[in-house]
């Protein structure tokens, strides 16, 4: 799959895609440093109430709503 057909903007927009008239902002994120997992919440806001989800950053640079596996330690055999 492509990484644009992943990116940040159209995972939110596939995820609100059947919501009629809702305004969405970011409302948290993390940072970028290398032990940490990035993420943003979204949160949207319609007439029927709010609600939110949260998309993370995987290791190739797509967005997906499934956090990226945590590295293990691996040993291997040469």
């Amino acid at each position: 799959m492509e990484t644009a057909e992943r990116s940040l903007r159209f995972m939110v927009e596939k995820w609100l895609l059947m919501v009629p008239s809702v305004s969405v902002r970011v409302t948290r994120g993390s940072g970028a440093r290398s032990n940490q997992r990035r993420y943003v919440c979204v949160e949207a806001l319609q007439s029927a109430g709010t609600f939110a989800f949260y998309l993370f950053r995987q290791r190739d640079g797509t967005w997906d709503v499934f956090a990226p596996d945590a590295e293990r330690p691996a040993m291997s055999v040469f």
